[in-house]
């Protein structure tokens, strides 16, 4: 049977790979390394570990997962990344691990990072997200799932994307992200709903016309955040709806950021 391993790759004995497991020339596997079914390890990719990796994944060439952090506060404590099934890493991805004993950087399911992606220790990254080419996140950096990224830009360490936003590229992203707005320009603002991405979901209009009554009140209006908080109660109670508060309340909790204001006009989201 055709070997799936490459001869020239270096695979330490205590790493742990399934059967199914594809790796590529001169790609380097560290100890403590486990690597789930059918994945695929491109050329000169380098793993190290504690790092654990799910089923059906693509790494690209050259992509190096699991080093140590970019942390000066990092002593060498047991860290881990922790990847899910389904993802595809391009090439020269960074991922490192987190700082804190026990603690993980965390990646899920159906993502795309796209080349020159760094992602900084302790970051979460949540469900069928895509990041674009030279994306740079600093640390504790929470993205949802179904978040848009585009190229180029940077994301401040501590800053939450929530779901479905979509983030315009060579941005400055310093403060939160509200799910499903779209954030673009320097100074970063938010210009709209992100109207395609959620039409593309398959949202359901009368939920889709709640979001927009919703980007009324928050990014069009004079009202203060407590009163903008309560003229979206009375919006309903839909899935969505429940969402967008606990996001907005949680950025407002102490050592938050606060959120990406709206454009040309002050509102509740220029407090912070």
């Amino acid at each position: 049977m055709k070997t799936l391993i490459h001869p020239t790759a270096v695979i330490h004995p205590k790493s742990e790979l399934h059967h199914t497991v594809q790796v590529g020339a001169y790609a380097v596997i560290g100890a403590h390394v486990k690597v789930g079914p059918e994945t695929i390890i491109g050329a000169h990719a380098v793993l190290e570990g504690p790092c654990e990796i799910g089923a059906q994944n693509q790494i690209f060439t050259g992509a190096a997962i699991g080093m140590e952090p970019q942390d000066l506060k990092f002593v060498g404590e047991p860290t881990w990344v922790k990847i899910g099934d389904n993802n595809l890493i391009r090439e020269y991805v960074t991922i490192n691990r987190a700082t804190g004993a026990g603690e993980a950087t965390v990646i899920g399911d159906g993502n795309l990072l796209m080349a020159y992606v760094h992602v900084a220790h302790n970051c979460v990254i949540e469900d069928q997200v895509v990041i674009a080419n030279s994306v740079a996140l600093a640390g504790h950096v929470h993205i949802e799932s179904r978040a848009r990224l585009s190229g180029v830009l940077g994301v401040h360490q501590f800053v939450r994307i929530g779901r479905h936003a979509m983030v315009g590229g060579m941005a400055r992203i310093d403060r939160d992200v509200a799910p499903y707005m779209l954030v673009e320009g320097n100074p970063a603002r938010v210009r709209t709903l992100n109207l395609v991405g959620l039409k593309r979901s398959g949202m359901d209009s009368a939920d889709l016309l709640a979001l927009k009554k919703a980007f009324r009140i928050l990014y069009r209006s004079d009202l203060s955040f407590k009163d903008a908080l309560e003229k979206l109660e009375l919006l309903g109670d839909s899935e969505q709806l429940q969402h967008l508060r606990r996001f907005l309340l949680l950025s407002q909790m102490p050592g938050r950021r606060g959120l990406i204001p709206g454009k040309g006009k002050k509102g509740t989201s220029d407090e912070s």
